[in-house]
């Protein structure tokens, strides 16, 4: 309120410059009159007293002056106690303007000069009232904007102490952030404060990263200095874009070396058969036979491609109808089968409910061929995959249960803990030596995790050293709805 203070002083000033004018002119008044009275007393003196002495003219005199003075002390004082109680109406509400209290009215009390200057006030009051209140509201509008966005804002004045922070920010810094302290109180990210105190120092914009502000985030810096002093720093969450971006790298880096073992090897049969002018019958047929297996495993590299690509997309779809999960298994085993045979290994069913779920009968051959395809890999020295399902526990006693759970197990050497939590990404493999000797290509879990989330279900698996590993995965159950509506292709 300094600029209200030095008005409300300037107002005062004229003000009693205006209440002096106003009593001097009285005073002249009072003058006027006491000289208009003195003459009108003196000629009715002269007039009956024409041979009397001059001693009882000035006792006349003197008689009439006292009579001037005592009416016209009243009169002054009336005045001057009037004009001074307006003035000290006025000065009150120049004080609680000044204080803040915008809600201060001056009661009008005439017409006069007094009374103009008094709406004048209350105009002024009115309208600083509104100001202000718009001013409040913009700037909760403001804090409302920076507090919904994503990244993080700080202000700094120009000593490094913070103006303001929005929510994100507090988040961020994982302590209150007061305003009025050194920014370095709440953060020690020195990348962050080096920006900050560039922008400071050179008044140019200054971007940065920092990566020790929060655990496991990348934020982007961007400090700009405002141009009443002071800078602005908003902070950029880019964690998930690295993360994105590095599984893109790693993706292109895995499929190049996927791509690059069978071509290599193609390569260097073919350029020693071209090389040998005459190659022997058994020679050229284990060539061509290695050459083949690399075709293939290429071929399937390429399928697998395409199929997570499919099921990564935002456009793929379902053909989601009512199934019974015991048929879901039965048509698994029966499928493949023949498969599992040749490999003299013993493929069983645990029972399955005749529960209807919401299910893409294709996808869901796709989901048991891989997760099978996987077992007979990785299990086959226990000799037998078993497969099943079973309706899942409510999780409270009121209430029925929702989903069926489906569950491929094996037993064979079992995987590791440490594995448990990333075999269902891209070209993760527990055994890489191995899985390359049996041909996979390291996305069909992927496949099988993408397939079974769009059908609204969840996957993961339990495994021991030496017990063997089972994989469990589930769906929901089919609505009443649904059960009599035809088939749906959803999304």
């Amino acid at each position: 309120m300094p600029a209200v203070r030095r008005n409300v002083q300037d107002g005062s000033v004229v003000l009693t410059r205006r209440v002096f004018a106003r009593l001097l002119g009285l005073f002249v008044l009072l003058l006027v009159f006491q000289t208009a009275v003195m003459e009108f007393v003196f000629r009715r003196l002269v007039e009956n007293t024409a041979g009397e002495t001059p001693h009882l003219l000035a006792h006349e005199a003197l008689w009439a002056g006292l009579i001037a003075l005592v009416v016209a002390l009243p009169v002054a004082a009336w005045a001057a106690g009037r004009i001074t109680a307006r003035l000290r109406r006025v000065v009150a509400f120049a004080r609680r303007i000044a204080d803040g209290d915008l809600s201060a009215r001056l009661a009008l009390t005439g017409e006069d000069e007094f009374s103009a200057m008094e709406a004048a006030l209350n105009r002024t009051a009115e309208q600083l009232g509104r100001n202000f209140a718009e001013i409040e509201n913009r700037r909760q509008e403001l804090a409302a904007m920076l507090d919904s966005m994503p990244e993080a804002v700080v202000a700094i004045t120009p000593e490094g102490l913070v103006r303001w922070s929005n929510a994100v920010m507090q988040r961020i810094a994982g302590t209150p952030i007061h305003a009025g302290r050194p920014l370095v109180h709440f953060v020690r990210d020195p990348d962050l404060l080096a920006c900050v105190r560039a922008a400071l120092d050179h008044h140019e914009v200054r971007f940065g990263r920092a990566s020790t502000l929060a655990p496991g985030r990348i934020f982007e810096i961007n400090a700009a200095p405002l141009p009443s002093g002071g800078a602005l720093a908003v902070l950029h969450d880019v964690t998930r874009i690295e993360a994105a971006e590095k599984s893109r790298r790693d993706f292109i880096a895995n499929v190049s070396h996927e791509l690059r073992t069978p071509l290599t090897s193609i390569q260097g049969y073919v350029e020693t058969l071209v090389e040998d002018p005459r190659p022997s019958a058994a020679t050229t047929r284990e060539f061509l036979g290695i050459i083949l297996k690399n075709a293939t495993r290429m071929n399937r590299l390429t399928e697998d491609l395409l199929a997570l690509a499919d099921v990564e997309s935002p456009d793929y779809k379902l053909a989601l109808q009512p199934t019974r999960a015991s048929a879901l298994v039965h048509d698994a085993i029966e499928s493949l089968g023949g498969i599992v045979v040749d490999s003299g290994v013993e493929l069983e069913s645990s029972g399955a409910p005749d529960a209807l779920v919401l299910a893409d009968p294709d996808a869901m051959n796709q989901v048991f061929g891989n997760l099978i395809e996987n077992a007979l890999k990785y299990g086959k020295e226990g000799k037998r995959i078993r497969v099943g399902a079973r309706l899942r526990e409510a999780e409270a006693a009121f209430e029925a249960a929702s989903e069926v759970e489906f569950t491929v197990q094996d037993f064979g050497p079992g995987i590791a803990f440490e594995h448990l939590g990333r075999i269902f990404e891209r070209f993760y493999r527990v055994d890489k030596a191995r899985s390359r000797e049996s041909g996979g290509t390291g996305l069909g879990l992927a496949i099988v995790k993408h397939v079974v989330q769009a059908h609204g279900g969840r996957i993961w698996a339990q495994s021991e050293l030496g017990a063997g590993a089972t994989f469990h995965f589930t769906l929901p159950l089919a609505p009443a709805a649904a059960v009599a509506a035809p088939p749906a292709v959803l999304k």
